[in-house]
């Protein structure tokens, strides 16, 4: 099924079993389709909210990662000694 942007990634894949590098790639295929101005206005409007789908899966995930990186528990010499998962209470 090609919707005018020559890639599956970018239409028809759920966005929650892709991977953050999949997502991205999808998300960068559509801003490259819209920015050639050479598609229809209706299949824009759909790629752009696909898009915007995507923009905010991948900042969902950057947004996990970095409180994952941010609960790193350090010793008081300053070396990680272990993590704490993001969601647990602190």
């Amino acid at each position: 099924m090609d919707e005018g942007t020559g890639s599956p990634a970018t239409a028809g894949q759920d966005i929650a079993g892709m991977s953050f590098e999949q997502a991205l790639a999808a998300l960068e295929q559509i801003v490259q389709a819209l920015e050639r101005g050479d598609v229809p206005l209706d299949q824009s409007i759909s790629l752009y909210e696909r898009g915007e789908a995507l923009r905010l899966a991948c900042q969902q995930r950057l947004d996990a990662a970095q409180a994952r990186i941010e609960r790193i528990v350090t010793a008081a010499d300053g070396r990680a000694t272990g993590t704490q998962a993001f969601d647990a209470e602190g």
